[in-house]
Protein backbone atom coordinates (compact mmCIF):
# COMPACT_ATOMS: atom_id res chain seq x y z
CA UNK A 1 0.00 0.00 0.00
CA UNK A 2 1.76 2.98 -0.97
CA UNK A 3 0.48 7.14 0.79
CA UNK A 4 0.22 8.23 -2.77
CA UNK A 5 -2.92 5.60 -3.58
CA UNK A 6 -6.57 6.42 -3.29
CA UNK A 7 -7.13 3.37 -1.07
CA UNK A 8 -4.34 4.37 1.80
CA UNK A 9 -5.69 8.01 1.47
CA UNK A 10 -9.91 7.61 1.62
CA UNK A 11 -9.73 4.04 2.83
CA UNK A 12 -7.06 2.94 5.25
CA UNK A 13 -6.20 6.24 7.07
CA UNK A 14 -9.42 7.39 7.82
CA UNK A 15 -10.47 4.26 9.29
CA UNK A 16 -7.23 3.42 11.47
CA UNK A 17 -7.37 7.11 12.93
CA UNK A 18 -10.77 6.51 14.03
CA UNK A 19 -10.04 3.38 15.51
CA UNK A 20 -7.05 4.69 17.67
CA UNK A 21 -8.95 7.47 19.03
CA UNK A 22 -12.08 5.85 19.36
CA UNK A 23 -10.56 2.61 21.38
CA UNK A 24 -7.99 5.35 23.10
CA UNK A 25 -10.62 6.70 25.11
CA UNK A 26 -11.13 3.57 26.68
CA UNK A 27 -8.16 1.64 26.61
CA UNK A 28 -4.63 3.04 26.04
CA UNK A 29 -2.95 -0.16 25.63
CA UNK A 30 -5.73 -2.02 23.25
CA UNK A 31 -5.01 1.51 21.42
CA UNK A 32 -1.49 0.84 20.89
CA UNK A 33 -2.29 -2.63 19.75
CA UNK A 34 -5.16 -1.23 16.87
CA UNK A 35 -2.23 0.52 15.84
CA UNK A 36 0.20 -1.71 15.55
CA UNK A 37 -2.29 -4.57 13.89
CA UNK A 38 -3.61 -1.68 11.52
CA UNK A 39 0.57 -1.53 10.96
CA UNK A 40 1.20 -5.28 10.07
CA UNK A 41 -1.81 -4.81 7.80
CA UNK A 42 -0.64 -2.08 5.90
CA UNK A 43 2.73 -3.81 5.20
CA UNK A 44 0.43 -7.39 4.17
CA UNK A 45 -1.42 -5.13 1.66
CA UNK A 46 2.40 -5.09 -0.33
CA UNK A 47 3.21 -8.77 0.24
CA UNK A 48 1.00 -10.49 2.98
CA UNK A 49 3.32 -13.63 3.42
CA UNK A 50 5.95 -11.41 4.40
CA UNK A 51 4.26 -10.50 7.39
CA UNK A 52 5.01 -13.76 9.27
CA UNK A 53 8.95 -12.92 8.46
CA UNK A 54 8.40 -9.51 10.06
CA UNK A 55 6.09 -10.96 12.90
CA UNK A 56 9.08 -13.37 13.73
CA UNK A 57 12.02 -10.77 13.17
CA UNK A 58 10.10 -8.61 15.78
CA UNK A 59 9.36 -11.89 18.16
CA UNK A 60 13.03 -12.94 17.98
CA UNK A 61 14.54 -9.39 18.64
CA UNK A 62 12.10 -8.58 21.49
CA UNK A 63 13.40 -11.70 23.10
CA UNK A 64 16.68 -10.92 22.72
CA UNK A 65 16.66 -7.63 23.60
CA UNK A 66 14.86 -8.64 27.11
CA UNK A 67 17.38 -11.87 27.24
CA UNK A 68 20.34 -9.06 26.59
CA UNK A 69 18.97 -6.70 29.72
CA UNK A 70 18.46 -9.76 32.21
CA UNK A 71 22.25 -11.50 31.67
CA UNK A 72 25.82 -10.77 33.18
CA UNK A 73 27.87 -8.51 31.12
CA UNK A 74 30.18 -11.48 29.26
CA UNK A 75 27.13 -13.57 28.41
CA UNK A 76 24.94 -10.36 27.72
CA UNK A 77 27.74 -9.54 24.79
CA UNK A 78 27.40 -13.28 23.17
CA UNK A 79 24.19 -13.03 22.95
CA UNK A 80 24.36 -9.31 21.52
CA UNK A 81 26.48 -10.36 19.13
CA UNK A 82 24.74 -13.47 17.88
CA UNK A 83 21.31 -11.98 17.77
CA UNK A 84 23.10 -9.11 16.01
CA UNK A 85 24.66 -11.79 13.31
CA UNK A 86 21.52 -13.76 13.11
CA UNK A 87 19.38 -10.34 11.95
CA UNK A 88 22.53 -9.75 9.27
CA UNK A 89 22.18 -13.22 8.02
CA UNK A 90 18.75 -12.46 7.48
CA UNK A 91 19.05 -9.27 5.65
CA UNK A 92 22.14 -10.61 4.22
CA UNK A 93 20.41 -13.37 2.27
CA UNK A 94 17.38 -11.61 1.40
CA UNK A 95 19.19 -8.63 -0.30
CA UNK A 96 22.55 -10.30 -1.10
CA UNK A 97 23.06 -13.71 -1.86
CA UNK A 98 21.87 -12.90 -5.66
CA UNK A 99 24.43 -10.48 -5.80
CA UNK A 100 26.90 -12.49 -4.50
CA UNK A 101 26.10 -15.30 -6.66
CA UNK A 102 26.43 -13.09 -9.72
CA UNK A 103 29.81 -11.69 -8.74
CA UNK A 104 31.44 -14.85 -7.90
CA UNK A 105 30.13 -15.89 -11.98
CA UNK A 106 31.68 -12.81 -12.94
CA UNK A 107 35.05 -12.69 -11.22
CA UNK A 108 35.29 -16.32 -10.84
CA UNK A 109 33.78 -17.74 -13.90
CA UNK A 110 31.33 -19.71 -11.99
CA UNK A 111 28.24 -21.47 -13.41
CA UNK A 112 26.06 -20.73 -10.21
CA UNK A 113 21.83 -20.05 -10.58
CA UNK A 114 20.29 -16.84 -9.32
CA UNK A 115 17.95 -18.02 -6.78
CA UNK A 116 13.99 -17.17 -6.77
CA UNK A 117 14.42 -14.49 -3.91
CA UNK A 118 11.78 -11.48 -3.29
CA UNK A 119 13.27 -8.78 -1.56
CA UNK A 120 10.88 -8.20 1.83
CA UNK A 121 9.72 -4.61 1.64
CA UNK A 122 11.64 -2.60 4.80
CA UNK A 123 13.55 -5.28 5.26
CA UNK A 124 16.66 -2.98 5.67
CA UNK A 125 14.92 -0.59 7.76
CA UNK A 126 13.63 -2.84 10.01
CA UNK A 127 16.19 -5.21 10.85
CA UNK A 128 18.79 -1.80 11.18
CA UNK A 129 15.87 -0.67 13.72
CA UNK A 130 16.28 -3.17 15.73
CA UNK A 131 19.86 -4.50 15.50
CA UNK A 132 20.15 -0.50 16.90
CA UNK A 133 17.73 -1.51 19.51
CA UNK A 134 19.90 -4.33 20.69
CA UNK A 135 23.11 -2.75 21.03
CA UNK A 136 21.46 0.21 23.21
CA UNK A 137 20.19 -2.25 25.46
CA UNK A 138 23.15 -4.08 26.06
CA UNK A 139 24.84 -0.38 26.42
CA UNK A 140 21.83 0.23 28.82
CA UNK A 141 20.42 2.84 27.24
CA UNK A 142 16.79 0.79 26.28
CA UNK A 143 14.79 -1.24 28.07
CA UNK A 144 11.19 -2.45 26.89
CA UNK A 145 9.06 -5.20 28.30
CA UNK A 146 5.71 -4.12 26.82
CA UNK A 147 5.48 -5.98 23.55
CA UNK A 148 2.62 -4.56 22.54
CA UNK A 149 4.47 -1.48 22.26
CA UNK A 150 7.68 -3.14 21.04
CA UNK A 151 5.27 -4.55 18.49
CA UNK A 152 4.20 -0.85 17.72
CA UNK A 153 7.73 0.61 17.76
CA UNK A 154 9.19 -1.80 14.79
CA UNK A 155 5.76 -1.95 12.38
CA UNK A 156 4.95 1.72 12.94
CA UNK A 157 3.79 2.37 9.48
CA UNK A 158 4.74 5.60 8.82
CA UNK A 159 7.86 4.72 8.83
CA UNK A 160 8.24 1.25 8.27
CA UNK A 161 8.89 1.08 5.01
CA UNK A 162 11.57 3.76 3.90
CA UNK A 163 12.51 4.95 7.48
CA UNK A 164 13.32 7.06 9.34
CA UNK A 165 15.40 4.66 11.40
CA UNK A 166 14.24 4.73 15.01
CA UNK A 167 15.89 4.99 18.00
CA UNK A 168 14.18 2.84 21.34
CA UNK A 169 14.51 6.59 23.20
CA UNK A 170 12.62 8.62 20.27
CA UNK A 171 9.40 6.83 19.98
CA UNK A 172 8.73 4.47 23.08
CA UNK A 173 8.36 7.19 25.56
CA UNK A 174 5.83 8.69 23.24
CA UNK A 175 3.46 4.94 22.91
CA UNK A 176 3.70 5.52 26.91
CA UNK A 177 2.09 8.69 27.12
CA UNK A 178 -1.70 8.59 27.89
CA UNK A 179 -1.93 12.01 25.79
CA UNK A 180 -0.65 9.83 22.89
CA UNK A 181 -4.38 8.17 22.09
CA UNK A 182 -6.30 11.49 22.79
CA UNK A 183 -7.50 13.04 20.06
CA UNK A 184 -5.41 16.34 19.34
CA UNK A 185 -6.90 19.16 16.47
CA UNK A 186 -4.06 21.11 16.29
CA UNK A 187 -1.87 17.98 15.85
CA UNK A 188 -4.40 16.84 12.99
CA UNK A 189 -4.21 20.41 11.52
CA UNK A 190 0.08 20.60 11.43
CA UNK A 191 0.44 17.02 10.36
CA UNK A 192 -2.43 17.01 7.50
CA UNK A 193 -0.79 19.98 6.07
CA UNK A 194 2.64 18.29 6.41
CA UNK A 195 1.21 14.93 4.78
CA UNK A 196 -0.28 17.24 1.99
CA UNK A 197 3.02 18.69 1.09
CA UNK A 198 5.26 15.82 1.15
CA UNK A 199 2.57 14.05 -1.26
CA UNK A 200 2.79 17.45 -3.36
CA UNK A 201 6.50 16.96 -3.84
CA UNK A 202 6.08 12.90 -4.56
CA UNK A 203 3.37 12.98 -7.65
CA UNK A 204 3.53 16.47 -9.19
CA UNK A 205 7.60 17.33 -9.08
CA UNK A 206 9.19 14.05 -8.05
CA UNK A 207 7.58 12.11 -10.34
CA UNK A 208 7.38 14.73 -13.48
CA UNK A 209 11.16 14.86 -12.61
CA UNK A 210 11.39 10.76 -13.74
CA UNK A 211 10.00 11.83 -17.15
CA UNK A 212 13.14 13.78 -18.03
CA UNK A 213 15.64 10.99 -16.11
CA UNK A 214 14.61 8.12 -17.30
CA UNK A 215 14.78 8.11 -20.70
CA UNK A 216 18.01 9.57 -20.60
CA UNK A 217 19.46 7.00 -18.06
CA UNK A 218 17.63 4.20 -20.26
CA UNK A 219 18.76 5.34 -23.68
CA UNK A 220 22.51 5.56 -21.75
CA UNK A 221 22.07 1.61 -20.42
CA UNK A 222 21.61 0.64 -24.25
CA UNK A 223 24.69 2.15 -25.44
CA UNK A 224 22.99 6.07 -26.38
CA UNK A 225 26.06 8.77 -26.51
CA UNK A 226 24.75 12.21 -24.77
CA UNK A 227 25.73 15.49 -25.67
CA UNK A 228 27.03 17.95 -22.81
CA UNK A 229 23.42 19.36 -21.76
CA UNK A 230 21.40 16.15 -22.66
CA UNK A 231 23.39 13.99 -20.10
CA UNK A 232 23.28 17.26 -17.12
CA UNK A 233 19.61 17.30 -17.91
CA UNK A 234 19.01 13.84 -17.43
CA UNK A 235 21.52 13.46 -14.00
CA UNK A 236 19.55 16.83 -12.67
CA UNK A 237 16.63 15.46 -13.64
CA UNK A 238 17.42 12.26 -11.09
CA UNK A 239 19.03 14.55 -9.02
CA UNK A 240 15.58 16.53 -8.51
CA UNK A 241 13.59 13.68 -9.01
CA UNK A 242 15.24 11.77 -5.73
CA UNK A 243 15.38 14.61 -3.73
CA UNK A 244 11.77 15.59 -4.08
CA UNK A 245 10.63 11.71 -3.75
CA UNK A 246 12.60 11.19 -0.45
CA UNK A 247 11.63 14.52 1.12
CA UNK A 248 8.10 13.57 0.03
CA UNK A 249 8.56 10.35 2.14
CA UNK A 250 9.85 11.68 4.86
CA UNK A 251 7.50 14.90 5.05
CA UNK A 252 4.39 12.25 4.80
CA UNK A 253 6.05 10.56 7.46
CA UNK A 254 6.26 13.18 9.78
CA UNK A 255 2.81 14.79 9.17
CA UNK A 256 0.79 11.36 9.10
CA UNK A 257 2.64 10.32 12.48
CA UNK A 258 1.93 13.78 13.99
CA UNK A 259 -1.91 13.36 13.38
CA UNK A 260 -1.57 10.57 15.80
CA UNK A 261 0.36 12.54 18.41
CA UNK A 262 3.57 10.92 17.45
CA UNK A 263 6.88 12.84 16.14
CA UNK A 264 9.01 10.83 14.15
CA UNK A 265 13.03 12.05 14.05
CA UNK A 266 13.79 14.30 11.26
CA UNK A 267 15.45 12.67 8.13
CA UNK A 268 16.17 14.88 5.78
CA UNK A 269 17.04 18.57 6.31
CA UNK A 270 17.65 20.81 2.99
CA UNK A 271 20.96 18.35 2.05
CA UNK A 272 21.41 20.17 -0.91
CA UNK A 273 22.05 23.64 0.50
CA UNK A 274 25.22 22.05 2.15
CA UNK A 275 27.95 23.70 1.84
CA UNK A 276 30.71 20.64 2.36
CA UNK A 277 29.76 16.50 1.98
CA UNK A 278 29.93 16.75 6.02
CA UNK A 279 27.23 19.10 6.07
CA UNK A 280 25.39 16.71 2.77
CA UNK A 281 25.54 13.52 5.68
CA UNK A 282 24.58 15.76 8.03
CA UNK A 283 21.35 16.63 6.48
CA UNK A 284 20.58 13.20 4.05
CA UNK A 285 19.19 10.53 5.33
CA UNK A 286 19.81 11.40 8.88
CA UNK A 287 18.95 8.65 10.56
CA UNK A 288 20.83 6.34 8.31
CA UNK A 289 24.20 8.50 8.94
CA UNK A 290 23.73 8.82 12.36
CA UNK A 291 23.40 4.79 12.92
CA UNK A 292 26.18 4.18 10.38
CA UNK A 293 28.31 6.78 12.41
CA UNK A 294 27.01 5.66 15.94
CA UNK A 295 26.89 1.95 15.42
CA UNK A 296 29.96 1.00 12.56
CA UNK A 297 32.48 4.43 12.27
CA UNK A 298 32.70 4.85 16.00
CA UNK A 299 33.14 0.87 16.81
CA UNK A 300 35.59 1.01 13.95
CA UNK A 301 38.11 3.38 16.20
CA UNK A 302 36.41 6.56 14.78
CA UNK A 303 38.91 9.37 14.71
CA UNK A 304 40.41 8.14 17.95
CA UNK A 305 43.08 6.27 16.44
CA UNK A 306 44.88 9.24 14.22
CA UNK A 307 44.24 10.29 10.80
CA UNK A 308 45.17 7.52 8.69
CA UNK A 309 42.99 5.08 10.95
CA UNK A 310 40.60 8.38 10.45
CA UNK A 311 40.21 7.83 6.80
CA UNK A 312 40.07 4.03 6.72
CA UNK A 313 37.21 3.78 8.97
CA UNK A 314 35.25 6.47 6.82
CA UNK A 315 36.17 4.29 3.88
CA UNK A 316 34.47 1.21 5.10
CA UNK A 317 32.01 2.93 6.78
CA UNK A 318 30.97 4.55 3.55
CA UNK A 319 31.39 1.80 1.22
CA UNK A 320 28.91 -0.70 3.38
CA UNK A 321 26.59 2.33 3.59
CA UNK A 322 26.56 1.95 -0.30
CA UNK A 323 26.33 -1.66 -0.23
CA UNK A 324 23.07 -1.16 2.48
CA UNK A 325 21.53 1.02 -0.61
CA UNK A 326 21.65 -1.73 -3.24
CA UNK A 327 23.17 -5.18 -3.65
CA UNK A 328 25.33 -3.32 -6.46
CA UNK A 329 28.83 -2.61 -7.85
CA UNK A 330 27.45 0.69 -8.74
CA UNK A 331 26.26 1.58 -5.23
CA UNK A 332 29.31 0.27 -3.94
CA UNK A 333 31.06 2.70 -6.06
CA UNK A 334 28.62 5.49 -5.05
CA UNK A 335 29.11 4.49 -1.45
CA UNK A 336 33.42 4.60 -2.40
CA UNK A 337 33.09 7.98 -3.91
CA UNK A 338 31.52 9.39 -0.85
CA UNK A 339 33.77 8.04 1.09
CA UNK A 340 36.61 9.74 -0.62
CA UNK A 341 34.86 13.01 -0.80
CA UNK A 342 34.37 12.95 2.98
CA UNK A 343 38.34 11.92 2.80
CA UNK A 344 39.14 15.19 0.93
CA UNK A 345 36.91 17.40 3.09
CA UNK A 346 38.31 16.47 6.43
CA UNK A 347 41.80 16.93 5.02
CA UNK A 348 40.98 19.82 3.72
CA UNK A 349 39.27 20.91 7.27
CA UNK A 350 42.94 20.13 9.04
CA UNK A 351 44.81 21.91 6.72
CA UNK A 352 42.46 25.16 7.49
CA UNK A 353 42.71 24.60 10.82
CA UNK A 354 46.79 24.52 11.09
CA UNK A 355 46.75 27.44 8.23
CA UNK A 356 44.28 29.51 11.14
CA UNK A 357 42.59 30.16 8.38
CA UNK A 358 38.45 30.64 8.73
CA UNK A 359 35.34 30.15 6.61
CA UNK A 360 36.29 32.87 3.67
CA UNK A 361 32.94 34.42 3.80
CA UNK A 362 29.77 34.38 1.68
CA UNK A 363 31.54 33.81 -1.70
CA UNK A 364 33.28 31.02 -0.35
CA UNK A 365 30.60 29.73 0.94
CA UNK A 366 28.62 30.18 -2.28
CA UNK A 367 31.39 28.18 -3.93
CA UNK A 368 31.79 25.59 -1.69
CA UNK A 369 28.20 24.66 -2.31
CA UNK A 370 28.10 25.12 -5.66
CA UNK A 371 31.45 22.44 -5.19
CA UNK A 372 29.56 20.15 -3.09
CA UNK A 373 26.43 20.08 -5.25
CA UNK A 374 28.40 19.05 -8.15
CA UNK A 375 30.43 16.27 -6.46
CA UNK A 376 26.70 15.37 -5.34
CA UNK A 377 25.33 14.93 -8.64
CA UNK A 378 28.41 12.94 -10.17
CA UNK A 379 28.17 10.60 -7.06
CA UNK A 380 23.92 10.01 -7.67
CA UNK A 381 25.14 9.52 -11.92
CA UNK A 382 26.51 6.21 -10.18
CA UNK A 383 23.66 5.38 -7.52
CA UNK A 384 20.78 5.87 -10.71
CA UNK A 385 23.02 3.62 -13.55
CA UNK A 386 21.83 0.35 -13.78
CA UNK A 387 25.67 -0.54 -14.80
CA UNK A 388 29.43 0.78 -15.41
CA UNK A 389 28.85 1.09 -18.90
CA UNK A 390 25.68 3.61 -18.72
CA UNK A 391 27.24 5.87 -15.96
CA UNK A 392 30.12 6.29 -17.88
CA UNK A 393 28.42 7.14 -21.12
CA UNK A 394 25.79 9.78 -18.90
CA UNK A 395 29.84 11.04 -17.48
CA UNK A 396 31.40 11.40 -20.39
CA UNK A 397 28.57 13.38 -22.23
CA UNK A 398 28.20 15.56 -18.80
CA UNK A 399 32.05 16.06 -19.32
CA UNK A 400 31.64 17.61 -23.06
CA UNK A 401 34.09 14.72 -24.48
CA UNK A 402 31.14 13.96 -27.01
CA UNK A 403 30.60 17.78 -27.59
CA UNK A 404 27.91 20.69 -26.76
CA UNK A 405 25.18 21.19 -29.29
CA UNK A 406 23.64 24.88 -28.69
CA UNK A 407 20.28 26.07 -30.29
CA UNK A 408 20.50 27.08 -34.20
CA UNK A 409 19.67 30.69 -33.32
CA UNK A 410 22.98 31.42 -32.02
CA UNK A 411 24.73 30.04 -34.72
CA UNK A 412 25.26 33.81 -36.24
CA UNK A 413 26.20 35.02 -33.28
CA UNK A 414 28.54 32.57 -33.00
CA UNK A 415 30.30 32.59 -36.33
CA UNK A 416 33.72 33.59 -34.51
CA UNK A 417 33.32 29.48 -33.46
CA UNK A 418 34.63 28.21 -36.84
CA UNK A 419 37.84 26.72 -36.65
CA UNK A 420 38.34 22.72 -37.09
CA UNK A 421 38.89 21.81 -33.56
CA UNK A 422 35.71 23.82 -32.31
CA UNK A 423 33.26 22.70 -34.85
CA UNK A 424 34.25 19.27 -33.82
CA UNK A 425 33.22 20.12 -30.33
CA UNK A 426 30.17 22.32 -30.85
CA UNK A 427 26.91 21.73 -33.17
CA UNK A 428 23.93 23.95 -33.54
CA UNK A 429 21.12 21.28 -33.41
CA UNK A 430 19.33 22.49 -30.40
CA UNK A 431 19.97 21.76 -26.34
CA UNK A 432 18.80 18.19 -26.88
CA UNK A 433 19.50 16.84 -30.47
CA UNK A 434 19.13 13.19 -29.46
CA UNK A 435 16.15 12.59 -27.28
CA UNK A 436 12.48 13.27 -27.56
CA UNK A 437 12.24 15.92 -24.58
CA UNK A 438 10.87 18.44 -24.69
CA UNK A 439 14.33 21.31 -23.75
CA UNK A 440 11.58 24.12 -22.52
CA UNK A 441 9.16 22.57 -20.02
CA UNK A 442 12.61 20.17 -18.94
CA UNK A 443 14.28 23.30 -18.30
CA UNK A 444 11.51 25.18 -16.59
CA UNK A 445 11.05 22.21 -14.88
CA UNK A 446 14.59 22.15 -13.54
CA UNK A 447 14.59 25.70 -12.86
CA UNK A 448 11.48 25.37 -10.66
CA UNK A 449 12.68 22.19 -9.00
CA UNK A 450 16.35 23.84 -8.17
CA UNK A 451 14.78 27.16 -6.77
CA UNK A 452 12.69 25.10 -3.91
CA UNK A 453 15.51 23.22 -3.52
CA UNK A 454 17.53 26.09 -2.66
CA UNK A 455 15.26 29.33 -2.21
CA UNK A 456 12.45 27.68 0.36
CA UNK A 457 12.85 26.62 4.03
CA UNK A 458 11.99 23.01 4.87
CA UNK A 459 9.17 21.57 6.52
CA UNK A 460 10.56 21.98 10.25
CA UNK A 461 11.09 25.40 9.37
CA UNK A 462 7.98 26.46 8.43
CA UNK A 463 6.13 24.68 11.08
CA UNK A 464 8.90 25.30 13.82
CA UNK A 465 6.03 26.66 16.23
CA UNK A 466 4.18 23.67 16.30
CA UNK A 467 6.82 21.28 16.98
CA UNK A 468 6.53 18.77 14.35
CA UNK A 469 9.46 16.57 14.72
CA UNK A 470 11.17 14.53 17.37
CA UNK A 471 13.97 17.02 17.60
CA UNK A 472 11.69 19.49 17.92
CA UNK A 473 10.49 18.06 21.50
CA UNK A 474 14.20 17.69 22.39
CA UNK A 475 15.33 20.89 21.72
CA UNK A 476 13.68 24.08 23.29
CA UNK A 477 14.78 26.39 20.99
CA UNK A 478 13.66 25.00 18.11
CA UNK A 479 10.68 27.25 17.71
CA UNK A 480 13.25 29.98 16.69
CA UNK A 481 14.40 28.32 13.53
CA UNK A 482 14.91 30.70 10.61
CA UNK A 483 11.98 29.92 8.21
CA UNK A 484 12.39 32.91 5.78
CA UNK A 485 9.39 34.46 6.52
CA UNK A 486 7.12 31.63 5.40
CA UNK A 487 5.97 29.98 8.33
CA UNK A 488 2.16 27.79 8.56
CA UNK A 489 -0.44 29.48 10.63
CA UNK A 490 -4.14 27.90 11.46
CA UNK A 491 -5.96 30.66 9.20
CA UNK A 492 -8.62 30.24 6.64
CA UNK A 493 -5.96 30.99 4.14
CA UNK A 494 -3.70 28.32 4.48
CA UNK A 495 -6.49 25.76 4.65
CA UNK A 496 -8.08 26.97 1.83
CA UNK A 497 -4.63 26.92 -0.06
CA UNK A 498 -4.02 23.10 1.71
CA UNK A 499 -7.57 22.17 0.35
CA UNK A 500 -6.29 23.12 -2.79
CA UNK A 501 -3.38 21.40 -3.24
CA UNK A 502 -4.72 18.25 -1.93
CA UNK A 503 -7.53 18.46 -4.75
CA UNK A 504 -4.51 18.39 -7.37
CA UNK A 505 -2.88 15.89 -6.04
CA UNK A 506 -5.67 13.81 -5.75
CA UNK A 507 -5.72 14.02 -9.82
CA UNK A 508 -1.92 12.77 -9.90
CA UNK A 509 -3.12 9.95 -8.22
CA UNK A 510 -4.35 7.56 -11.00
CA UNK A 511 -1.15 6.57 -11.69
CA UNK A 512 0.53 5.79 -7.85
CA UNK A 513 4.24 5.33 -8.43
CA UNK A 514 6.70 3.48 -5.59
CA UNK A 515 8.93 5.60 -3.96
CA UNK A 516 12.36 5.27 -4.65
CA UNK A 517 13.59 4.51 -1.23
CA UNK A 518 11.17 1.13 -0.95
CA UNK A 519 14.30 -0.28 -3.57
CA UNK A 520 16.35 -0.19 -0.47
Amino acid sequence: MLFNSYVFIFVFLPIVFAGTFLLGRHSHRLAALWLGLASLSFYAAWNSGFVLLLLSSICFNYGAGYLIGHRPPKLAKMLLTGAVGLNLLLLGYFKYTNFFIDSGNAFFGLQISSLDIILPLGISFFTFTQIAFLVDVYRGLAREYNFIHYLLFVSYFPHLIAGPIIHHKQLMPQFARPETYRFNLDHVAVGLTIFILGLAKKVMIADNMADYATPVFSAAEGGASFMFFEAWMGALAYTLQLYFDFSGYCDMAIGLSLMFNVRLPMNFNSPYKATSIIDFWRRWHMTLSAFLRDYLYFPLGGNRKGPGRRYINLMATMLLGGLWHGAGWTFIIWGGLHGIYLTINHGWREIKSRLGWGDGGTMARFFAGALTFLAVVVGWVFFRAESFSGAFAMLTGMAGINGISLPSSLAPHLAFLSGPAVQRLIEFNGLFPNTVLNAGRALAMTAIGLGMVWLLPNVRQIFAAYRSTWEDIASPDSAHLPSGGLKWRPQPLYAVAAGLLFTLCVLYLNKPSEFLYFQF
